[in-house]
């Protein structure tokens, strides 16, 4: 005969006696049975909820993103328009002013409408319209007259910027470029520079302006500074008897780089000058244009 299991619960009534209520084993199996069920459905719909609010922010981050993006790029539309007239009116300036000195006309000033605007383009025009300004207002126009340039474009003016056209010290030109007789061994040879006399350490000065690549000893020139001023520009100084600048160091045309010697292969005080245009050796005196005067050497020196 199969047992049965009860539980018995025990109570009062109201008449003091007491009660005993046997409920069946397996409907507690079945209550216990619902409370799981009942938890795990719970705990579920929690999960839901707490996914649905997690989709929900990250909904709300997107939108959010979407109308930055939004404006951030009506912004970038506006700084271009911007930039585009820009464009068109420092090409439209540029080209009177290059009109002005018989410049011919830059390409990337004139303002082309197919291909839109372009960082590239916008910043080649600026820079070559403070280029313009820069060489108006130092003097290169005038020189590029001096030279009779003709036919020339802006990238023209800005090479014949870097040049060095200033002497680098005021001297009378012992020995000149070109074919001479060696002081040495009385044998022909051929002179890569000028001779400029001075007094034993007088300042001399930057041609242009340039950075320091060499400032040491050679053989046969002493101590000897070259000068990078780019756009193949090059020159050299020799038989000097001291620096005033280290390798490295930027200069501006006029500042005093070192002082006049007699060190290496020298006859007397003097400056070896040579300039150089993609390392070829040129006559410097075509180049030597201005002079500074004492004053003005000083005060570049301080």
């Amino acid at each position: 005969m199969r047992k049965r299991y009860y539980i018995m619960f025990v109570a009062r009534d109201s008449d003091g006696q007491l009660l005993k209520i046997p409920i069946p084993l397996h409907y507690l199996y079945v209550f216990v049975a619902g409370a799981v069920i009942g938890m795990f459905t719970i705990t579920g719909m929690a999960g839901s909820y707490t996914r649905m609010l997690a989709k929900t922010l990250r909904f709300n981050q997107l939108r959010d993103e979407k109308e930055s993006l939004e404006k951030n790029y009506n912004t970038l539309e506006k700084v271009a328009e911007e930039k585009e007239i820009q464009v068109a009116s420092l090409g439209s300036l540029a080209s009177e002013v290059s009109a002005l000195y018989g410049l011919k006309s830059e390409p990337m000033l004139i303002k082309d409408g197919q291909d839109g605007f372009a960082a590239e383009r916008y910043t080649t025009s600026v820079d070559q319209f403070y280029a313009l300004r820069s060489t108006a207002m130092s003097g290169v126009a005038t020189m590029a007259v001096g030279y009779g340039t003709h036919n020339a474009t802006l990238n023209d003016w800005m090479k014949l910027a870097s040049a060095p056209s200033l002497w680098p010290l005021q001297g009378r030109i012992m020995s000149s470029f070109g074919e001479r007789t060696d002081p040495f061994n009385g044998e022909g040879a051929f002179h890569r520079g000028v001779d400029i006399s001075g007094g034993y350490g007088q300042a001399i000065v930057a041609p242009a302006d340039g950075v320091i690549e060499e400032a040491g000893t050679r053989n046969g020139y002493g101590k000897t500074i070259t000068i990078n001023h780019g756009h193949g520009y090059n020159t050299l100084f020799g038989h000097m008897s001291g620096f005033a600048v280290a390798v490295g160091q930027h200069v501006q045309r006029g500042d005093v780089i070192g002082y006049v010697g007699l060190s290496g292969r020298s006859t007397g005080p003097h400056v070896h000058y040579e300039v150089h245009i993609n390392d070829v050796a040129v006559n410097p005196h075509k180049y030597m244009r201005m002079t500074l005067n004492p004053v003005e050497v000083a005060s570049h020196g301080d």
